[in-house]
């Protein structure tokens, strides 16, 4: 089971950042600008929003762990569809098969460690986010020069050989269970069994008492901001520095770079949330990391852009923050299961015009004021879902 969360949670940001380096190369290929970049930019937002409100069922009628296979099953092949595309068609409909496993896998990851980890929420949280960093790192850092050594299917469809590895751990684990010999059945009575599909998610009334939660929402939009800053700056933050005069390679770098530092707080934030009774005062800082990172980037971006960078990849701390107090802040797994359904895929709603919107306003605005003052804005509202997610109170009180 550890195996195959942590496997999976590597493979969850590999559809995003192979692509985003490679966007102004590909757009040259297939002959698009700046509204199918960001159309490709907003895409996993989108993906990870509607597979928010879908996982849920899909899990309670076939069970977590098939759903996690399902995941991985979906983005090898949409991996594999993208890097065959033949033109912008073809990318889109590649981006969305994978994107949509990826959002599967979003969703079912949490409650999984809830239901087999509940006593060591905290360190296994810090496992498999902080390997989720890890591949939301390496691809952004290896595109360009994969592709400038091979070709860019290459680059892009590498990626597949690690997805199809992450469905072995749930092949093995389904294939015990049908032998009746499953070890998931040693580890505790509330197991997968053949008559057991994800009970937790069997409550629809949760579903609508949730949505009265101010824990609720706050996760939501604290979530749902940090994801629409990060995956702007994923699509937008290599064009940004190829036009103030950097290459096309420095770009991939500072993606990369920008996703190494979320190693820092993917970390260290699980096992402080569990030790901070309202860690609101971490959600401020992130912001003000934010504030300085945004400044730096508008008004001197090649002066020093790795401090830049470095500022704006310790913003999203609030990431692998909302993902620890899924748990934290419920009492049981479909208490943490409705919850991250909930912040996982309002949060993706709100954030998915981002990249979109963050372009659109540069190129009317001929500039980059109008697209940073937006993810200013976008700031302030993190701070207030903040102030509702840390409040040191269980959704089940507050629905």
């Amino acid at each position: 089971m550890l195996v195959g969360i942590v496997l999976s949670a590597f493979n969850l940001r590999t559809a995003v950042t192979s692509l985003t380096p490679l966007l102004d190369q590909l757009g040259r290929i297939f002959g698009f600008g700046t509204t199918m970049t960001g159309v490709l930019g907003m895409m996993p937002t989108a993906a990870f929003a509607l597979f928010g409100v879908l996982t849920p069922r899909i899990a309670h009628r076939i069970g977590l762990e098939r759903t996690a296979l399902l995941s991985m099953v979906m983005a090898t092949a949409g991996l594999l569809l993208r890097s065959a595309a033949g033109g912008t068609g073809g990318l889109l409909i590649g981006s969305a098969v994978a994107l949509a496993g990826m959002g599967i896998g979003n969703i079912v990851l949490p409650p999984l460690v809830k239901r087999y980890f509940s006593d060591r929420v905290g360190t296994v949280s810090t496992l498999y986010i902080t390997v989720l960093q890890l591949g939301t790192i390496l691809p952004a850092l290896v595109a360009v020069p994969l592709a400038a050594a091979a070709n860019w299917q290459v680059s892009l469809g590498s990626w597949a050989l690690l997805a199809i590895v992450a469905t072995l751990p749930w092949v093995s684990l389904l294939v015990s269970e049908r032998r009746h010999a499953s070890p998931l059945a040693q580890i505790h009575d509330r197991a997968v069994t053949p008559d057991d599909e994800a009970p937790e998610l069997a409550e629809p009334a949760v579903v609508g008492r949730i949505w009265r939660s101010p824990v609720a929402w706050g996760m939501a939009l604290m979530f749902g901001m940090t994801s629409l800053i990060t995956y702007s700056m994923f699509t937008w933050l290599p064009k940004l520095l190829v036009e103030a005069g950097g290459s096309a390679a420095l770009g991939g770098a500072m993606v990369a770079l920008f996703s190494t530092l979320g190693l820092i707080p993917s970390l260290t934030m699980p096992a402080l949330a569990v030790r901070v009774r309202n860690p609101f005062l971490i959600v401020l800082g992130c912001c003000v990391f934010y504030a300085l990172a945004f400044a730096g980037l508008l008004f001197a971006p090649m002066k020093w852009p790795v401090l830049w960078v470095a500022l704006l990849g310790m913003g999203p701390g609030t990431f692998p923050l909302a993902l620890t107090l899924i748990n934290l802040r419920t009492r049981t797994p479909g208490g943490s299961a409705a919850l991250s359904g909930f912040t996982q895929g309002v949060g993706y709603s709100l954030s998915c015009l981002g990249p979109i919107l963050f372009g659109l306003l540069h190129e009317y605005g001929q500039g980059w004021s109008w697209p940073f003052a937006f993810l200013g804005l976008c700031v302030l509202v993190l701070l207030f879902g903040g102030y509702l997610a840390s409040k040191p109170r269980m959704l089940e009180d507050t629905w």
